[in-house]
């Protein structure tokens, strides 16, 4: 499940089994992406409260459709197939509409965002992702500027560059310890907005 030692649902104990069953899914299922963690509990806890946080949280005013879309966008061009597979499936069953998810699917993984079937805003927003993803550093106040003009707010503009980093973050931290979907439920997330201390995947 990853090239480093993690520690199983069922050998967990104390601090450890105290955040597995805060974030475990059907069946003690536990992501492998969280069970990385295991030997370092506390960065669990740090992954799973910026996660959380971030991508779903009731203050967020960007839809949680196009936040997951972000996600798979920047998982895409990280090459982190676990987050793509992962937060596709999820991307699927929020927006209950399959036509839809093939395009949104077809426009991420061939990269033409422009013939996606995606408002300008949300187009800007992709634009935005996909810079701070491959070259952060050329990032200027005119790329924020662009993004106000094509609609979104600051709070918003917040929340899109919070998405971004925090899925490059999620990707490096797949990538960098080779950890894979095998064992995994796809698609599964902390969905309970309303209450931000539910981390229970569903």
């Amino acid at each position: 499940m990853t090239w480093i030692k993690t520690v199983s649902y069922s050998e967990s104990a104390g601090r450890l089994r105290k955040l597995y069953d805060r974030i475990k899914g059907p069946d003690d299922n536990v992501d492998n992406i969280m069970m990385a963690h295991s030997l370092r509990p506390h960065s669990m806890e740090g992954h799973m409260a910026i996660y959380k946080y971030v991508l779903h949280h009731a203050a967020n005013t960007v839809p949680k459709w196009f936040l997951e879309t972000i996600g798979v966008w920047v998982s895409g061009l990280n090459n982190c197939d676990y987050c793509v597979d992962h937060h596709f499936t999820g991307l699927v069953r929020l927006l209950d509409d399959d036509n839809r998810a093939r395009e949104i699917q077809l426009a991420l993984t061939s990269g033409n965002i422009e013939n996606g079937p995606f408002e300008p805003h949300h187009k800007a927003a992709l634009a935005y992702a996909k810079a701070l993803t491959l070259a952060p550093a050329k990032i200027a106040e005119s790329d924020i500027a662009d993004l106000r003009k094509s609609g979104w707010d600051d709070g918003e503009i917040l929340e899109i560059n919070q998405v971004t980093a925090y899925f490059c973050y999620a990707n490096r931290t797949v990538l960098g310890l080779g950890c894979s979907t095998e064992g995994d439920i796809l698609g599964l997330s902390p969905n309970n907005s309303s209450d931000q201390n539910d981390w229970s995947h569903t």
